[in-house]
């Protein structure tokens, strides 16, 4: 008999061929005429200037599964490729090519390099994502449904304005001169959610200071002596008997002679430096907060660009570092530094992109509410389902940290603008209608704009405007991806009304304080709908030690690496074994995807050995009871998977379908079964053979489909050459419910007991497996299969009792 799977291994280039297939034929696409229900997945766009890695490629893999066992369980899905092309990662990618700051050149300049970094970057992200078997709706760009899209694309920019213009009109959006965070790399400010924290080194300066009226010294500790020229009050506890007498007393600052009042207060901690503490305008939030409740008036001496300015006196031009070791040599040069304190510990609130030390400043940006809204979010947190559960408590956290409201106004250039004008002579603000591209720092305020009649200021009567040259915050766009791929206010008219919310965000549990918080938040206030159904959540992607992947640790694992050396089936199948959303982290290494395509191998094997023999037109009227038991045991399996599939556990499911396949069905049953259905010897009837073979492809079948959406490649050839038919148009296997529920004589431990005795015996009297044995005694439960387990052990004389003996 010759198998019908003529290549003798899988290998990668078969996978290659089946891609080419498919290239000249995509399957995915999304159906609009389709009467079938919607399972859209709102996917994250990674940057394309940027290779994928392998935190990536792993949550596209098990996203990819997703979508491919929602199609076969009867869904239209909605799975397309978005490509994130604005904000920072671009900027800071141009400014390195250019040596320059963007910042310091025209800004139509900076666009176009922009532009030029965006032509140059290939598009690896998408040749990978295909050579990974990720199954999007499609690779062409495009305004329609499922079809590729770009984030600085007009229509996707324009949407973001739309959802602003519309905000601002509800009273949601409103403009502030207030303290923000401030980036001096990127030259912009930030939202809490975009900063983070890190121990640094510096130093505690005791510094002199002298008491105006009594002509004392007290000594000061501060880490930031650049900002003695913003002190607003010096500051003692309430309970420190020590500085009672200087209570309404004034503080002279050293160098700059400032005078500065001294009183009590809480916010003062007896047992951190000396006890007594100065208060600058912006040295951090807690001095922020203090200006605010004692309505002190703030000196700002930092410029945005990250300089001090003519408040810092001779410190003026200096970046705030430079100005701190100039303070410092300045106030040693006039002995007013009392000691100088190495620290380590120095918490500093850093850029999450950049990794500079944050500044706050103050200037006008645009906030969306959300403080009063904290209430409703925990609401919605609760009411979508996560994946894992535990993952929700990251959201619930974040949202009780919220304080301040979320400023979305950035001032960078290659990001979608901020669709707004003013009039010159009278400020008069000038929105402009929906539906368009709005590039404001570049064009005139279209006609039709609220504040504008016949062309001039409603207000003055002007005709003499200013074009906003703000830009939105990254997370106030990427927000509305849902809302985008769901066409809310796009043809085909009705589309998001009848299919949100959306079914899924996949996403990393790093961004769920931004991104997914930021969606949550903005499209509830939008449509007033929760736009979620699920949230599943990945986790980071550790070394085979434990330990965070780096370049400067040397064990990054590069997938374009991994598709060379072992193409996609084993990264996938390692995926989904590994994809355990109960444990922290996932764990990858070279020789654990190479072990993954072990499995591959004896898979292949097991499909080309059943491939000889041919497959029965219909069930047999009678099955034996050793078919019963394997087709029971799969469709158990296939039960279990599909409940598990549906709450996005593969790892399970798939882990026990590798046991499955090893132990339990190559192992044992095709060894028991191999001479019934091969039946050359006319030792078994034809019903029997006919049994065995039925049986055999019926567990074909149902690990075809149910792997079909882990392992796309190696199911949809094994399939195609057997069946004829592509296995991702075929539903999901259904169990057979007479089987699963009819009790069998014996289990798979009492079949395994069995024949690994009977091979161990026959191994230590030094017999090959194939040779017979004289007697054996087996327990009762297994005389159904009497005649396979004689055969296949060449049992001459069998015997059934409570316990197991063997005589050769």
């Amino acid at each position: 008999m010759e198998p019908k799977i003529k290549s003798k291994r899988w290998n990668s280039e078969l996978e290659n061929s089946i891609s080419e297939e498919w290239k000249k034929s995509w399957p995915y696409g999304f159906d609009e005429k389709s009467k079938k229900p919607v399972y859209s997945i709102d996917t994250p766009p990674p940057y394309v200037n940027t290779p994928v890695h392998i935190g990536q490629a792993t949550t596209y893999v098990l996203m990819d599964m997703f979508a491919r066992f929602r199609r076969m369980t009867g869904s239209n899905v909605l799975f397309p490729l978005g490509l994130d092309r604005n904000g920072l990662p671009i900027e800071m990618a141009a400014e390195k090519k250019s040596g320059k700051k963007l910042t310091e050149m025209p800004r139509k300049e900076a666009i176009t390099l922009c532009h030029k970094i965006l032509e140059e970057s290939s598009l690896a992200s998408v040749d990978s994502f295909r050579k990974l078997g990720i199954s999007f709706n499609s690779w062409k760009k495009g305004k329609g449904i499922g079809e590729l899209y770009e984030t600085d694309s007009p229509d996707y920019r324009s949407l973001t304005q739309e959802t602003f213009i519309d905000m601002l009109k509800k009273g949601l959006i409103y403009e502030d001169a207030r303290v923000n965070n401030f980036c001096p790399g990127c030259q912009t400010t930030l939202a809490d959610a975009e900063v983070n924290y890190e121990n640094r080194a510096g130093f505690f300066y005791n510094v002199r200071f002298r008491v105006k009226e009594t002509g004392e010294d007290i000594i000061i500790a501060t880490t930031r002596p650049e900002l003695l020229c913003t002190i607003g009050m010096v500051i003692f506890n309430p309970s420190d008997k020590k500085y009672r007498h200087l209570e309404g007393k004034t503080a002279v600052a050293p160098l700059f002679e400032k005078e500065i009042p001294i009183k009590s207060h809480p916010s003062a901690e007896m047992d951190k430096g000396t006890g007594i503490m100065m208060v600058c305008s912006f040295g951090d939030l807690a001095d922020i907060r203090f200006f605010r409740e004692e309505k002190l008036e703030p000196v700002v001496a930092i410029n945005k660009d990250g300089t001090m300015n003519k408040h810092a006196g001779f410190l003026e031009g200096l970046t705030v570092s430079d100005a701190r070791k100039k303070m410092a040599e300045e106030l040693e040069k006039s002995d007013l530094i009392v000691e100088k304190i190495p620290t380590s510990e120095h918490r500093t609130p850093i850029c999450e992109r950049s990794k500079d030390a944050i500044e706050f400043i103050d200037m006008p940006e645009f906030y969306v509410k959300q403080v009063e809204f904290k209430a409703d979010m925990k609401k919605h947190a609760k009411k979508m389902k996560f994946f894992a559960p535990k993952s929700r408590q990251i959201m619930l956290d974040w949202i009780d940290s919220v304080s301040i409201d979320w400023p979305i106004s950035r001032r960078r250039f290659y990001a979608t603008e901020v669709p707004l004008w003013y009039c010159r002579k009278c400020e008069q603000k000038i929105v402009p209608p929906k539906g368009g591209y709005y590039q404001p720092w570049k064009e005139e305020p279209p006609k039709g704009s609220d504040g504008l009649k016949g062309g001039k200021c409603e207000k003055c009567g002007s005709s003499d405007f200013r074009g906003e040259e703000r830009v939105f915050d990254t997370w106030f766009d990427s927000s509305i991806s849902p809302l985008y791929i769901l066409k809310y206010h796009k043809e085909p008219k009705g589309f998001f009304e009848k299919n949100s919310p959306c079914s899924l965000r996949p996403q990393g549990k790093e961004i769920i304080r931004t991104w997914l918080y930021y969606t949550v938040l903005k499209d509830w206030l939008l449509t007033g709908k929760v736009i979620f159904d699920d949230v599943w959540i990945n986790y980071h992607i550790l070394d085979e030690k434990g330990k965070k992947m780096s370049k400067s640790l040397g064990n990054v694992i590069d997938p374009q690496k991994v598709l060379k050396m072992f193409g996609a089936e084993p990264f996938r199948l390692w995926a989904a074994i590994e994809g355990n959303l109960e444990k922290t982290d996932f764990r990858c290494s070279f020789e654990r995807i190479q072990g993954a395509g072990k499995t591959l191998t004896k898979l292949w094997n097991v499909s080309r050995f059943i491939s000889m023999f041919p497959q029965p037109k219909s069930r047999p009227g009678k099955l034996t009871p050793l078919d019963e038991w394997i087709i029971s045991e799969v469709d158990g399996i296939v039960n279990d998977a599909k409940k598990s599939y549906e709450r996005y556990d593969f790892h399970n499911p798939v882990a026990r379908i590798k046991n499955f396949i090893w132990e339990t069905f190559a192992s044992h049953y095709m060894e028991l079964v191999k001479q019934r259905a091969y039946n050359e010897e006319g030792k078994f009837a034809k019903e029997e053979a006919e049994s065995a073979r039925y049986a055999l492809h019926h567990v074909l079948d149902r690990l075809m489909r149910v792997l079909a959406p882990v392992l796309p490649f190696l199911t949809h050839s094994v399939y195609g050459d057997l069946r004829r038919k592509d296995v991702h148009a075929e539903a999901f296997p259904e169990p057979d419910e007479k089987l699963l529920k009819k009790k069998c004589d014996f289990s798979a431990e009492d079949l395994m007991t069995a024949n690994s005795a009977i091979w161990k015996a026959k191994k230590d009297k030094g017999l090959s497996l194939r040779e017979g044995i004289n007697s054996a005694k087996l327990p009762k439960k297994l005389k159904s299969i009497e005649k396979d387990m004689k055969a296949t052990h060449g049992i001459k004389e069998l015997k059934y009792g409570s316990k197991l003996a063997i005589k050769i």
